[in-house]
């Protein structure tokens, strides 16, 4: 399976980067084709400009600086997002990824006024996160990524597609311990990506 992972942690000895290279590793060594896509270290442009947003419903006048961004989550099969959670949403970088890349034409279609999910390509998606307060915590604010990836990008992708969402919460508070029992949680999910 061809399978996009975008990470989108700028520190590279982080435990997110940890989690990043474990998921790469794992998923090449089931045999996967893996497009490796580092936000940070591609030094991915989130700032949806002017001239984008004004030529947003327009697919013949996407900006020429996407268009490989564009190719790459359209040949993909499978989808692993690598991140941590900041202030109860995506970092800025894969938020903007989200606005310059998940476009009409791309992953939606505008059909009699009406959206329609087109990215039926992605027929598995993977989330890895981080969270730096408790599950309670990010519970009583209504846990918006969670909400987003179970509710939006489920609804975006393949119908019926598996949506798996994996979170290490309060990691403020983390251990040896905790976070070696979570990525033994990442890399048997993705031994069976």
């Amino acid at each position: 399976m061809k399978i996009l992972v975008l990470h989108a942690h700028p520190v590279e000895t982080s435990f997110n980067a940890a989690l990043h290279r474990l998921i790469v590793e794992r998923l090449e060594k089931r045999g996967h084709e893996i497009d490796d896509c580092d936000l940070y270290a591609e030094n991915f442009e989130p700032r949806l400009s002017a001239a984008e947003r004004l030529a947003y419903h327009d697919p013949r006048t996407h900006d020429e600086a996407i268009a490989p961004y564009v190719e790459r989550l359209k040949s993909a099969e499978g989808l692993v997002l690598c991140y941590p959670v900041w202030n109860y949403g995506y970092p800025a970088i894969l938020k903007g990824y989200f606005d310059r890349v998940f476009l009409p034409g791309v992953s939606f279609e505008l059909v009699a006024g009406k959206v329609r999910p087109s990215l039926h390509n992605i027929c598995k998606v993977a989330v890895v996160t981080t969270y730096g307060g408790s599950w309670f915590r990010a519970a009583l604010m209504g846990n918006p990524p969670r909400k987003l990836v179970n509710r939006v990008l489920r609804a975006t992708v393949k119908p019926g597609a598996p949506v798996s969402y994996l979170a290490h919460y309060s990691m403020n508070l983390s251990t040896d311990a905790s976070r070696k029992a979570f990525m033994d949680k990442v890399a048997a999910r993705m031994d069976s990506f």
